[in-house]
């Protein structure tokens, strides 16, 4: 028993696996935006349509969604830290290849080796989070964990436009660059991170978990199936944010193709203190609806803001609010939902099935948006129909449920 001086062993193990599992997503999300401040670039380079610029995103995406559900299963099966590192040495070594490339079909075919790696993170990884926070920090957690994902965009985004802009080093050494310290991030999270503390768990529950009735019991969830759906709204947004916001700075607002890495990445770095605080917020409320009711129509106000005004202090100012009300600060909130309903022993397979349900958005955000940019000539219709879904996401929150089946302690 521990003495009232000391604390359990898991109140600081949750949070060295945050900090591991925080580098994870930094450099995995260097490598999803690293291609966006040169996309110009690369489609003089290898003379592509705007569609086929959004093909290259899109195709990782496809092959990113597919694993998940494998993921989750296998990790639910076999073990969640194995799983991780054998992704991160694949995807660590595509984003080498990726600078090396001359050809469009190569840089598809390095990109769709990227996807395959890299999904094989999120089930496994937000399951071993979930099994060693406590409930009273875990919004908190995952807050921490997913503040990586912005520090990876600002430094894919920023990197990329210093590197192949300022130093004139071209498009391709970023990727070469960010290649070594990815896969050292995977052997780290492999040696220190335990395993989860429902080890014991997951072996009794191989025959079950680890099997597709596992998902067809998850899909059955209507609380689950409705935060899978917002998932889905929220990131299609983000990834017409991420994925072309470089872009149409430079055609449609004139900014240098040098700076846009900059202004860009305002909607990463703001996000965080914005999802640290939500999420702090909501462990103490207990409950994450009213916070998502608030942040989703405000998020849709900052992406038509900045489509409509014209003053540049107002598009920056539009940038700054999706980034504090985004989907970068509405995942801790929808991950600790998945977490206070989702049975534990098949948290990989929930957690799967709900970031492949979600990569849909992120598959189809790209090639979209390329698509009606190509077929209007103008930007606006792209980011008004990511507005559109996110009206309908919000209706979807309306119908959760205020109450946490998990037992909070005081």
């Amino acid at each position: 028993m521990n003495s009232p001086s000391q604390k359990p062993k898991g109140d600081m193990r949750w949070l060295t696996t945050s900090l591991l599992f925080f580098l994870g997503w930094v450099f995995m999300y260097a490598d999803r935006t690293i291609l966006s401040p040169v996309q110009g670039v690369i489609r003089e380079e290898f003379m592509l349509s705007n569609a086929e610029v959004g093909l290259i995103s899109s195709i990782f995406f496809i092959i990113y969604t597919a694993i998940q559900i494998p993921s989750g299963l296998l990790g639910d099966r076999f073990g969640r830290t194995k799983l991780i590192l054998f992704g991160f040495i694949i995807f660590g070594a595509a984003t080498a290849l990726t600078g090396v490339v001359s050809t469009f079909m190569m840089l598809i075919m390095v990109r769709i080796m990227a996807g395959f790696g890299e999904g094989f993170y999120y089930g496994p990884q937000y399951a071993v989070s979930s099994d060693s926070t406590p409930p009273r920090f875990r919004a908190l957690g995952y807050a921490i964990i997913n503040s990586g994902q912005a520090v990876g965009i600002t430094l894919g985004l920023i990197g990329s436009s210093y590197i192949s802009f300022e130093l004139g080093l071209g498009w391709r050494v970023t990727f070469m660059v960010y290649a070594i310290p990815t896969i050292v991030i995977g052997f780290l999270i492999y040696f220190l991170v335990k395993d989860g503390t429902q080890a014991q768990t997951v072996a009794n529950a191989k025959t079950e978990a680890g099997s597709l009735a596992s998902i067809f019991e998850v899909l059955g969830n209507r609380q689950l199936a409705t935060i899978f759906f917002i998932s889905f709204c929220s990131v299609y947004g983000f990834f017409v944010m991420v994925t072309w916001l470089p872009l149409y700075l430079a055609d449609a607002r004139n900014i240098p193709l040098s700076e846009t890495g900059i202004f860009a990445s305002l909607v990463a770095w703001t996000s965080v203190p914005a999802a640290l605080g939500f999420a702090r917020i909501s462990d103490k409320l207990h409950s994450r609806k009213p916070l998502l009711l608030t942040l989703i129509p405000l998020a849709i106000c900052s992406i038509v803001s900045l489509i409509l005004v014209e003053e540049w202090n107002l598009v920056i100012a539009s940038l700054v609010a999706y980034g504090l009300v985004g989907k970068l600060a509405c995942d801790p909130l929808l991950l600790a939902l998945i977490s206070d309903h989702a049975p534990k022993d098949k948290l990989s397979t929930v957690y799967g099935l709900y970031n492949c349900i979600a990569m849909v958005g992120a598959i189809l955000a790209p090639y979209v948006t390329g698509w009606l940019r190509d077929s209007t000539t103008n930007w606006n219709s792209g980011f008004y129909f990511a507005a559109g879904l996110l009206v309908l996401g919000w209706l979807a929150a309306l119908t959760l449920k205020s109450k946490p089946t998990v037992q909070y302690p005081l």
